[in-house]
């Protein structure tokens, strides 16, 4: 049974910082790319980051380059983002994600097949 088990978010205020992270279990966590997705009110959930299986290559949405970075501890089984520069645009719903087969799109959430319960993040200005 493949579990994402996810830790982090919160209340802040523009400017913060924050890291979340996410352990896998169940699956090889080391063969599958990992993504974060994230889902504000009346949106549908979009693209944030993600990471190759050795986590030589990442992806980010334009919307978080240059503010948020995805990471991989594959000794772990976690993945993590962290979060600088934070703004109210970026309050949504956080979720991390393992794709369900090796060589899909990591910035398509239709690649991936399992999900963590999410993480609310709630930026202030």
């Amino acid at each position: 049974q493949v579990q994402l088990v996810q830790s982090g978010g919160g209340l802040l205020q523009a400017g913060d910082s924050l890291t979340l992270s996410c352990v896998v279990s169940g699956r090889p966590f080391s063969s599958y790319a990992m993504g974060w997705f994230r889902q504000a009110p009346g949106q549908e959930r979009e693209f944030v980051a993600a990471i190759s299986w050795s986590g030589g290559t990442t992806y980010e949405a334009d919307s978080v380059k240059g503010r948020f970075t995805i990471s991989r501890d594959n000794d772990k089984n976690t993945v993590y983002l962290e979060m600088n520069s934070l703004k109210p645009e970026d309050t949504a719903v956080y979720y991390c994600a393992i794709q369900g087969r090796k060589g899909g799109d990591p910035t398509n959430k239709w690649t991936y097949d399992y999900w963590g319960q999410g993480a609310q993040v709630t930026v202030s200005s």
